[in-house]
């Protein structure tokens, strides 16, 4: 079969800049104008500027070993070269010589016209329809990309048995042979992944449950079911299973990734459980919150004031939260905002919360930390890798989002930090994870009733 030719996108390196490793043994080019945009950004501050600097590396490293205009061999068995040609390839009257983007176009049309499969790789949605209109295949870069959001894992399953296997494991939990699973319509054996949580159903009354997680060995009975975190009653089953990979200590559960529409509580759950486990407890030192925010984490450094009050606009959704985890009476919270300020502030003044920016945890070892990542949707791939290897000793990290919901240009439902973390880490016995379902919305009607039809 005849070798492809893919040609790379900036944004691709951008995303991952191991991504030229990624194509077996076919060919793999970068358009000079890539060269030119990553040196303008290895200065920048941030996830892009990092990306572009381990891009140059790589590319250093090859260059050592032949010549990138001729082509060097990769360890896959593959080649990659620099193309530096195709400067009169002729496009459109209407796209510009001097855009990248057509650049690379050109690059790609320049190639197919000389009879090789061009392909081109990019995170940009638009240049992919440009390259159709030239006739050229075009992709997304599909190495790092999780199932579509509908297959990806909820962290969630339903299980049956009989009356009699219920009554006898209400305390000891269920062998995994007493149970069994329904799809279209069949008994099927059941196989659970490790730390999934299982409702368990009657076979003979569906309405009789009990809830449930598989430790790897059998379906254990949660822990934390009567359990009031910073006197915070769960509403619904999803709040059930998220109190208890929350309430777990960091020893057996170091990581939490919990998925689900808004209004479902990911938030205020995390920090009610962070507030008993550090106010309370004592079992934390802190808890530490960030939110990936794509212009923010580019540009902190360019907002007037010091850290805090550069953060302060995007932990807006935070603080909301604390106001009401700090005062219970619905009546009565709003009566003295300043008074309901003062004790939102003093959470952070004792340093039982603090806030950072995504750009200032990289290169730290975090310790003995409640650590929530807000937002996690809008993190790539390698910075929710990132973040994940640098827990240290006692920490517990709770990742929370939407993939449904992206603010990151280059970011999809399938490409998105919490999607590849969550899809990486299904089966770990470290990682406890949940997806909230739409109608476990507790935020109001309104919001309820609009994540059904919206």
């Amino acid at each position: 079969m005849k070798t492809k030719t893919f040609v790379l996108d900036t944004n691709v390196l951008m995303q991952s800049p191991n991504a030229m490793f990624s194509f077996d043994e076919n060919e793999v080019v970068l358009p000079i104008v890539c060269l030119e945009e990553l040196d303008k950004m290895k200065g920048d501050d941030g996830e892009r500027g990092a990306n572009a600097r381990e891009s140059i590396r790589i590319l250093e490293k090859l260059r050592l070993s032949g010549n990138l205009l001729s082509g060097v061999a990769l360890p896959d068995g593959g080649m990659l070269r620099i193309e530096a040609n195709c400067m009169n390839v002729m496009l459109p009257e209407d796209f510009s010589d001097t855009k990248g983007d057509n650049r690379i176009l050109k690059v790609c049309k320049g190639l197919a016209d000389k009879g090789q499969r061009v392909v081109l790789v990019t995170k940009d949605i638009v240049v992919r329809l440009k390259a159709q209109m030239l006739g050229v295949d075009a992709e997304d870069f599909f190495t790092e990309q999780s199932p579509c959001l509908t297959e990806q894992y909820t962290g969630r399953t339903v299980a049956y048995t009989t009356d009699e296997c219920m009554q006898n494991a209400r305390k000891k939990g269920f062998n995994v042979d007493d149970l069994y699973e329904v799809a279209d319509e069949e008994k099927r054996p059941f196989k659970p992944v490790v730390n999934q949580f299982v409702i368990i159903r009657s076979e003979t009354n569906v309405k009789k449950t009990l809830l449930g997680f598989y430790n790897g060995r059998t379906v254990a009975p949660l822990e934390t079911l009567k359990r009031e975190p910073y006197d915070v009653k769960s509403k619904n089953v999803g709040q059930r299973f998220m109190q208890e990979a929350l309430m777990r200590d960091a020893g057996s559960a170091p990581l939490v990734i919990v998925k689900g529409p808004a209004g479902t509580a990911k938030t205020f759950y995390a920090l009610a459980v962070g507030l008993e486990k550090v106010v309370n407890a004592k079992e934390y030192r802190r808890i530490l919150i960030t939110r990936p925010n794509v212009q923010f984490d580019q540009d902190i450094g360019f907002l007037p004031g010091s850290e805090q009050e550069k953060i302060a606009p995007f932990l807006r959704p935070v603080v909301d939260n604390l106001e009401i985890l700090v005062d219970r009476n619905e009546k009565e919270r709003y009566n003295n905002e300043r008074e309901l300020r003062d004790k939102v502030d003093e959470l952070f003044e004792r340093g039982y919360v603090t806030a950072e920016a995504l750009n200032f945890i990289r290169g730290r070892t975090i310790a003995h930390t409640y650590l929530i990542i807000d937002e996690a949707q809008n993190l790539t791939p390698k910075q929710a890798k990132g973040i994940i290897t640098r827990v240290g000793k006692g920490t517990k990290i709770v990742l929370l989002g939407d993939p449904a919901q992206i603010d990151h240009p280059f970011l999809d439902e399938r490409t998105n930090g919490l999607s590849y973390a969550s899809e990486r880490m299904k089966g770990s016995p470290l990682c406890f994870q949940l997806t909230m379902l739409p109608d476990e919305c507790e935020r109001s009607q309104l919001a309820f009733d609009a994540a059904g039809r919206m």
